[in-house]
C-alpha cells in the first residue's frame, strides 16, 4: 500500500508535467516550464524549447509506478518471508521514495517557475469562432425552455457545420430563428462570455488551496 500510493503522488505529479508538456507545443504556446538565458533547447530546431523537466518527471513517475507492481507481487509469502521478498524490498523501497522526493521538488520548482500566456489563451479559445460554447449555448437554450434534445440537435447541426467548413459557430447562433424564439441577443451574447466560465474560480482555488487552520 506505501508503495502503490508513491506511485499514484508520482502519477500526479507526471499528469501536471504531461499537461505542461501539451501546452507548450509550438502550435498551443499557452504556458511551458521555466526557460533559463542562454539555455539550450532543441539540439536540430533552434526556436523550440524542449520541456526537459517536465519529460523527465514523467519517465521517472513511471518507474515509481512500476516499482509498484514489484510489491504487488511481495504479497504473497511462502510461510515467512524469505529473501525473495527482501531482495526486491531493498531496491523499490529507497529507489521509490528518493525518486518521488526528486520529482517532487521537480514539481514545485515547474509550477513555481511556469510561464503562463494569458493572451495566447484567448487567441486559441477565438480561433474556434465560438465552437467552445456549444455546451452553454445548449443549458441556455434549455433553461430557457427548450427540450434539450431539440436543443442538442440544434445546436449540433450548426456546430458540425462550424467544425467541417471553419465557420462562425457564434455567428450562425445569432443568426437561427429557433434560437431566437428563446434567447435574446444580450442572453446569447451571454452565453459566449469567458468571464461568466470564470466567475467562481477565485472560490475555486480558495477551496483547494487555502489553508484550513486560517478558517
Amino acid at each position: 500500500m506505501y508503495v502503490a500510493t508513491l506511485g499514484v503522488v508520482a502519477a500526479t505529479c507526471e499528469k501536471i508535467a504531461l499537461e505542461i508538456r501539451h501546452l507548450q507545443r509550438t502550435e498551443v504556446r499557452e504556458a511551458e516550464e521555466p526557460f533559463g538565458e542562454g539555455q539550450k533547447g532543441s539540439s536540430a530546431m533552434p526556436h523550440k524549447r524542449n520541456p526537459v523537466t517536465c519529460e523527465q518527471i514523467c519517465g521517472l513517475a513511471r518507474v515509481v509506478r512500476s516499482n509498484a507492481q514489484a510489491a504487488m507481487e511481495n504479497i504473497a509469502l511462502w510461510h515467512e518471508r524469505d529473501i525473495s521478498h527482501s531482495s526486491v524490498e531493498r531496491v523499490i523501497l529507497p529507489d521509490s521514495t528518493t525518486l518521488l522526493d526528486y520529482i517532487l521538488a521537480k514539481t514545485l520548482w515547474l509550477v513555481e517557475g511556469m510561464r503562463v500566456y494569458p493572451e495566447r489563451m484567448l487567441r486559441n479559445l477565438e480561433m474556434t469562432k465560438g465552437l467552445v460554447f456549444s455546451g452553454q449555448v445548449l443549458l441556455d437554450l434549455a433553461a430557457a425552455g427548450m427540450l434539450r434534445e431539440e436543443a442538442y440537435k440544434l445546436i449540433q447541426t450548426h456546430a458540425m457545420r462550424a467544425w467541417e467548413t471553419e465557420g462562425d459557430f457564434k455567428h450562425a447562433i445569432f443568426s437561427d430563428p429557433d434560437v431566437a424564439n428563446y434567447l435574446k441577443a444580450d442572453q446569447i451574447e451571454r452565453s459566449f462570455s469567458i468571464p461568466r466560465q470564470l466567475t467562481h474560480v477565485d472560490a475555486i482555488f480558495r477551496r483547494v488551496f487555502e489553508d484550513e487552520s486560517e478558517n
